[in-house]
């Protein structure tokens, strides 16, 4: 363990004055950020307890935004597996309630909650883990002119992670939202699928799993991030530094709620491979490609654009919440580092 700027101040040993250059020595590979507690704020900026709390940030709101749509979800995916029997949104939602009741519409609702909680944790967490890794790698200059990039890089990274935490889970919701009789519990479910396909059962949807999430997260937390700036820097009438809390969480919302209607466009593909791979046992990505054809792989598009603009906009404003409530560091949005200023002559 390094020492903190702080604990070297206290010491007896260290009079001098801190420069930045010492503060870069005494955290190997690390920002003058990560160096100090600021006021107001729990932790250091890239600390071991900095990625902890994003990833408690993450379960939150991972968990209950999805949780919360649950209803939304099922119909979406009996849409996209049974589109003869389900005719459109609204049509789904009656089928579902005259079939099995209000309480149909919550089921999944269990692997839903534990599923997208781990994955929560491993995006939000590791997102910030290899952002700061990536950035340091990189240096200041080119963190900032190659900033796009290093999102993508980073959200990708994570999210091929969490989506290893993510598979049994899924698979078990679409298995008990898709199959009449199959299960109506979390419970009931995993059994049942160990014993007819072993563990191939929770990871065979794993890769087109990987096809829809590593696109939908690099576009969520890339186009968020450059929204969000190009927010502070035309929309928003004052400085960041200007704004109350409320007010920079309600810019998050418009931020997360741009970025989920473009999440859902390039996922939804790859979205209903997976809800046909986890109904139909023994079928391959390639297989159920086939079987559906360019056009049934855009079913259900509507419902998840809803569905998904709403619950990034949520996750977004639920994640940056946490942080405000539990002094998690918040940079404000990039700036052109100094020294790259006085090399391209900006003033």
């Amino acid at each position: 363990m390094f020492p903190s700027v702080r604990d070297i101040c206290k010491s007896s040993e260290y009079k001098a004055p801190i420069r930045f250059e010492d503060c870069q020595e005494l955290v190997p590979g690390r920002s003058i950020s990560a160096a100090a507690i600021q006021p107001g704020e729990s932790c250091e900026y890239g600390s071991d307890k900095y990625f902890l709390l994003c990833g408690l940030g993450g379960i939150l709101s991972c968990g209950i935004t999805h949780t919360m749509v649950v209803p939304l979800d099922l119909v979406k995916c009996r849409l996209q597996v049974d589109p003869g029997k389900y005719k459109n949104l609204f049509n789904g939602f009656r089928v579902t309630v005259q079939e099995e009741g209000t309480r149909g519409l919550a089921k999944g609702w269990a692997p839903t909650f534990y599923g997208y909680s781990m994955q929560g944790a491993c995006k939000f967490g590791f997102y910030e883990f290899f952002k700061v890794t990536y950035s340091n790698i990189l240096g200041e200059e080119n963190s900032y002119v190659w900033r796009t990039s290093l999102y993508l890089a980073a959200s990708a990274s994570a999210e091929f992670i969490a989506d290893i935490a993510l598979s049994p889970m899924e698979a078990a919701k679409v298995k008990i939202q898709t199959t009449p009789g199959f299960a109506n519990t979390l419970r009931q479910a995993m059994p049942k699928m160990y014993a007819e396909e072993g563990m191939t059962a929770f990871f065979k949807s794993l890769v087109p799993l990987w096809c829809r999430q590593i696109p939908y997260t690099m576009m969520k937390f890339a186009c968020f991030e450059r929204t969000l700036e190009l927010l502070y820097k035309y929309v928003v009438p004052k400085p960041r530094a200007d704004c109350t809390k409320g007010e920079q969480l309600v810019v998050t919302f418009a931020a997360g709620y741009i970025a989920g209607v473009f999440c859902a466009i390039v996922s939804h593909p790859a979205d209903t491979l997976v809800s046909k791979l986890n109904q139909e046992k023994g079928s391959t990505a390639m297989d159920v490609a086939k079987k559906i054809g360019l056009m049934g792989m855009w079913k259900g598009l509507g419902p998840r654009i809803i569905m998904i603009g709403t619950l990034t906009a949520a996750q977004w404003f639920i994640y940056d919440f946490v942080k405000v409530a539990l002094g998690i560091p918040r940079p404000p949005p990039p700036e052109m580092p100094e020294s790259l200023k006085k090399k391209l002559g900006v003033h």
